[in-house]
């Protein structure tokens, strides 16, 4: 999922190194994250699950059912990310219908298609 823009004004947002392993699955969330810059790989217990990158989500499950991680998510380059917690996820629903439509989109695909990795552009690998 795509949405161009919307993380760059974000007021919080963090550097991480390549490498860096973001979240780890089995871990509670209460944020999503937003790329900037640099690309993310999320991998399940069954392998890789994606590679993301600008203005791509992810750890968007936990921020609305406020489950488990079910990724672990890990800088493949260094990254710039828009951290989105709760009240700014709901703001961003309200103030753009269309950030929302795209997130439900990323948990689609990522559901029925949890076997194919992706690379940014939505290119199959």
């Amino acid at each position: 999922m795509r949405v161009e823009g919307v993380f760059r004004a974000a007021s919080s947002k963090i550097e991480v190194p390549a490498g860096t392993v973001i979240f780890r699955a089995g871990e509670l969330g209460n944020e999503m994250y937003g790329i900037v810059e640099g690309t993310v790989q999320l991998d399940s217990p069954a392998g890789v699950v994606a590679t993301i990158g600008p203005d791509e989500v992810f750890g968007e499950m936990a921020i609305i059912d406020r489950e488990e991680r079910t990724a672990t998510a890990t800088a493949s380059t260094d990254c710039v990310l828009a951290v989105i917690d709760s009240r700014q996820f709901l703001w961003l629903v309200h103030e753009t219908p269309t950030f929302a439509i795209q997130v439900m989109r990323t948990m689609a695909r990522r559901l029925r298609h949890p076997w194919e990795a992706t690379i940014p552009g939505g290119q199959q690998t």
